[in-house]
């Protein structure tokens, strides 16, 4: 007899069945990763860096306007990052 968990596992499967990447797809994803964590990280310490200088200066409101443009480009990259990552995995290629 299966339990709650086997039979509800079951269903899913059925719903959405799970997709098999090949090596190609798998190495374009991690390419991928590695692409976008480099964009992320140079934008990042550039924006850093004006932070530093808008502290130097005293000017908090560019501190804060700065801080939000970081967050707002890890998202953006995030989005874009995911949204190629989605072709590879229906098999277009990146």
């Amino acid at each position: 007899m299966k339990s709650a968990y086997e039979l509800a596992m079951e269903r899913l499967a059925k719903q959405s069945p799970t997709v098999k990447l090949t090596a190609e797809q798998k190495q374009q994803l991690s390419e991928l990763d590695s692409l976008y964590r480099a964009r992320f990280a140079e934008r990042e310490i550039f924006l850093r860096g004006q932070i530093e200088k808008a502290l130097e200066q005293g000017d908090g409101e560019a501190v804060q306007q700065l801080e939000r443009q970081i967050l707002a480009e890890r998202r953006n990259l995030e989005s874009d990052c995911e949204e190629k990552k989605e072709k590879v995995r229906r098999g277009h290629t990146a």
